[in-house]
């Protein structure tokens, strides 16, 4: 069995939300995702972002209740397997962990893309291939990840500060100066962008999509449960209050964005065509300097989307070989820091690999950030569902004594998954329309494993069971009672 961190080094809440706020990369998401969002519904992009909002609520219930009762490094990968049975565990897991390679490689193209843009901006002409920044970026997650997991938590907690700190700073700016009529083309304070205006109500559900994937990664925190403290109470604490935070952020951006540029054709135009709207209207309110702020921010951002994606998939990869999924030396922690040293390294080398890949084939790297970003979506709608999918099990059993009335959340949230998904993948040319079936092609290889090898199906469900039921590396908490082995094997 893999070594565990000291008590005294478990992460408090705010350090795990660190990591889930982490992955999501709210600077990333308020800078680069409301324009595609205004090209489709106008001035109503707030108001998408709203309904976004609820929709993430629903999908985030079935993590938020099932981590009441059991926490474990595998995320949904134990929350699946304790409800489902450990087929779908491992299913869901396998799942997980295409989603944050992906994102971890996306990230790392991001870095490059944002790194070479801020240089650009300081004047300078010749900055080398973006695979360069790239694998040091990678270097440097995977180092920083091989500490203490406190000092991953405050770096993303300290960079993500910074870039959430200077977007405040441009939002009272903005609202002050619409507001008052000083803006720079006498843009006004309207808050009806909060209505559909002239889009219709398909175009406006059509466009929540964009808005569901600036919360992807949200459940990151739940792969700490046992490296936080007091789990069944943090946990589910890190997981509503990541998603709330960066709701609220997003609503209050996308709303400054929108008024910034104005609400009329002219505005909508420039914002549905900018490539770095926060960059232009900071420099359109502020001036340049501090628009090479937000510049750098972006970076940092990036940086540390990977640093969290690198966090979670070594995590996952250590939780998979820890019951018998992989060589056993890829499950041990480090006796002092508690990180999966092993598992960090192997997904920083598949990282660095896919990356010269990319580079190798001609990829720019915003192409390789957008196409890795929408493997990883397509994949992490899956976990979702079969997270969602769990809470239902768990509450029909009655072993967590969750009202039944409650099921027509995760219902709704199967429902608006299933909507997403359709969206995501129909109606988008090539190479877009390949990576539906590349999501697919990794989703089917975990299925077909537990298919194929009912003795893997086997030890994972004995050692997930005995975990879950209090053995080492996790458990489940106030429980009426513990699963029991036959329990776990559902669909085994």
């Amino acid at each position: 069995m893999p070594d565990h961190p000291h008590p005294s080094r478990k992460l408090r809440l705010w350090e795990a939300l660190a990591l889930s706020v982490g992955l999501m990369g709210p600077t990333l998401a308020m800078g680069l995702n409301g324009a595609g969002v205004a090209a489709t519904v106008g001035k109503a992009v707030p108001l998408v972002f709203l309904l976004g909002l609820l929709g993430v609520g629903l999908v985030g219930y079935g993590f938020w209740r099932l981590t009441q009762h059991f926490h474990h490094a595998g995320s949904v990968y134990a929350l699946a397997g304790a409800t489902i049975g450990p087929r779908a565990g491992f299913f869901g897991g396998f799942a997980l962990l295409g989603t944050y390679l992906a994102f971890l490689v996306c990230t790392l193209a991001a870095t490059g893309v944002f790194a070479h843009a801020f240089l650009h901006a300081l004047g300078l002409t010749s900055t080398g291939p973006w695979a360069a920044v790239a694998v040091a970026a990678a270097l440097g997650v995977t180092l920083l990840n091989s500490r203490d997991t406190r000092l991953t938590a405050r770096t993303l907690l300290i960079t993500e500060g910074i870039g959430i700190a200077a977007m405040l700073v441009l939002a009272l700016v903005v609202i002050g100066r619409t507001g008052t009529g000083s803006a720079p083309r006498h843009q006004s304070l309207d808050l009806s962008v909060f209505t559909p205006g002239g889009a219709s109500f398909g175009a406006v559900m059509t466009a929540t999509v964009f808005a569901f994937l600036s919360w992807a990664g949200f459940e990151a925190c739940a792969s700490l449960g046992e490296e936080t403290d007091d789990p069944r109470r943090n946990i589910p604490r890190a997981l509503a209050g990541s998603v709330l935070l960066t709701g609220v952020l997003y609503l209050l951006m996308m709303f400054v964005q929108t008024i910034g540029f104005g609400t009329d054709g002219k505005g909508v135009k420039e914002f549905a065509g900018a490539e770095s709207a926060l960059v232009t209207l900071s420099d359109d309110y502020l001036g340049t300097w501090f628009s090479l702020v937000i510049a750098f921010t972006a970076v940092a951002s990036a940086f540390a989307a990977a640093l969290s994606s690198s966090a979670a998939a070594a995590r996952m990869v250590s939780a998979l070989a820890r019951d018998g999924f992989g060589p056993a030396g890829l499950a041990r922690t480090e006796p002092i820091t508690g990180a999966p040293t092993r598992a960090l390294w192997l997904c920083g080398t598949l990282a660095v690999a896919l990356t010269a890949v990319m580079y190798g084939l001609g990829t720019t790297a915003f192409d390789t950030y957008y196409w890795y970003a929408t493997i990883g979506v397509l994949c992490v709608l899956v976990v979702y569902a079969v997270a969602g999918a769990g809470v239902i099990v768990f509450t029909l059993s009655g072993r967590g004594a969750i009202p039944r009335r409650e099921l027509v959340i995760p219902l709704a949230g199967l429902g608006y998954l299933c909507f997403v998904f359709y969206r995501q993948s129909t109606g988008q040319g090539a190479p877009y329309t390949y990576f539906p079936w590349i999501a697919a092609a990794w989703c089917a290889t975990g299925l077909a494993v537990v298919l194929f090898a009912p003795s893997l199906a086997g030890r994972i469900g004995a050692r997930l069971t005995s975990e879950l039921n209090g053995g080492q590396g996790s458990r489940q908490e106030q429980s009426p009672e513990p699963p029991a082995a036959d329990s776990m094997k559902v669909i085994s």
